[in-house]
C-alpha cells in the first residue's frame, strides 16, 4: 500500500509543479539576458508586455525577433502609446532620428532637413547649412550702401591710390534668418588727392631758406659788432 501511495503524492507533486515552471519561462531572462520592465518574457523572443509608460522595442536578428521595455526608444525610432501596449516604430528609411513617422529631425548622410522632410537637395529659394546639413530659407537682401570714403593705410589724405568700400545687408528677415544671413562687401579703388593739415612740404621750406643772396650770408659772418668808442 505504501508503493502506490508514495506514486500518487509524486503524480500530484509534478502537477503542482507544472504551472511553477510555466511562470518561470514566463518571467526567464530571455535572449539577451534582461527582462527588465517585463510583463511577460520568454526566453525564445524576451519581452512581449511591457509596464505602464515603457516602451516594447523589438530588435529583430535573421528571421527572430526579440523584445526589450525601455524608457526612450533608441535613435532611429519614435515611440507612439497605445491603449494596450507602447511600441517603438522605425523612422523613414532616409531618417537617422525622427519626432513621428512624418516628422525627421536629423537625416541620414546625402541628404537635407527641410521642414521635417529628408531630400537628396534643398528646394529653391533655400541653402544647406554646412554643419547642421538644413536647408534654410535665402535671405532677402537690400540695397547696396553708400560708399566709404577712401582710405589708404588708415588716412583720407595725401597723395596715393586707396580703397572705398560698400556693404549690402539683409532686407526684410527675421531675428534667426538674420543670424544665418551673409553681409556683402565689396570694394574698389579710389584715387587721394587731397593734403593731410599737418603735413609740410619739405622742398618749399627749403626754397625759402635759399632765397637769400649768397653775399648777404657772407656779410652776417663778418660783421663787426665792437662797441665804438665815445666821442
Amino acid at each position: 500500500m505504501r508503493a502506490p501511495l508514495c506514486l500518487l503524492l509524486l503524480v500530484a507533486h509534478a502537477v503542482d509543479m507544472l504551472p511553477l515552471n510555466r511562470r518561470k519561462k514566463q518571467v526567464g531572462t530571455g535572449l539577451g539576458g534582461n527582462c527588465t520592465g517585463c510583463v511577460i518574457c520568454s526566453e525564445e523572443n524576451g519581452c512581449s508586455t511591457c509596464q505602464q509608460r515603457l516602451f516594447l522595442f523589438i530588435r529583430r536578428e535573421g528571421i527572430r525577433q526579440y523584445g526589450k521595455c525601455v524608457h526612450d526608444c533608441p535613435p532611429g525610432y519614435f515611440g507612439v502609446r497605445g491603449q494596450e501596449v507602447n511600441r517603438c516604430k522605425k523612422c523613414g528609411a532616409t531618417c537617422e532620428s525622427c519626432f513621428s513617422q512624418d516628422f525627421c529631425i536629423q537625416c541620414k548622410r546625402r541628404f537635407f532637413l527641410y521642414k521635417g522632410k529628408c531630400l537628396p537637395t534643398c528646394p529653391l529659394g533655400t541653402m544647406a547649412q554646412p554643419s547642421t546639413r538644413e536647408c534654410q530659407e535665402e535671405c532677402e537682401l537690400g540695397p547696396w550702401g553708400s560708399w566709404s570714403p577712401c582710405v589708404h593705410n588708415g588716412k583720407t589724405c595725401g597723395s596715393a591710390w586707396g580703397l572705398e568700400t560698400r556693404v549690402r545687408e539683409a532686407g526684410r528677415a527675421g531675428q534667426e534668418e538674420l543670424a544665418t544671413c551673409q553681409v556683402l562687401s565689396e570694394s574698389r579703388k579710389c584715387p587721394i588727392q587731397r593734403p593731410c593739415p599737418a603735413e609740410r612740404n619739405p622742398g618749399q621750406k627749403k626754397g625759402r631758406r635759399d632765397r637769400r643772396p649768397r653775399k648777404d650770408r657772407r656779410l652776417e659772418g663778418t660783421l663787426d659788432v665792437r662797441p665804438r668808442p665815445p666821442a
